[in-house]
C-alpha cells in the first residue's frame, strides 16, 4: 500500500492521523524536525493507525519535506 501524508512537526494537542477528501492524509505529531524524530513518530503512528510493523513501512520520497510518501 502507498499513501501521502502531509506532516505538521511540532503540534500541540493530541497526536494524530487525519484522512483527507482526497485520500491522502495530514499527520500532527508532537516530535520536532529535528535529527529525524518526527519522520520516526510519523512511522510510529502509521504503524499503530494501520496495525502493521513499523519495520515494514518505508519513506519512499520527501523524506526531508513535510509532503510524504510511505509505502508497506
Amino acid at each position: 500500500m502507498k499513501i501521502s501524508v502531509r506532516v505538521k512537526p511540532g503540534s500541540k494537542g493530541v497526536t494524530r492521523l487525519e484522512q483527507q477528501e482526497d485520500g491522502s492524509y495530514v499527520a500532527f505529531l508532537h516530535a520536532r524536525a529535528h535529527d529525524g524524530e518526527a519522520n520516526k513518530a510519523l512511522i510510529e503512528l502509521i504503524a499503530k493507525e494501520f496495525h502493521i510493523a513499523k519495520t515494514q513501512i518505508t519513506i519512499t520520497s520527501g523524506a526531508k519535506s513535510r509532503q510524504k510518501v510511505l509505502e508497506w
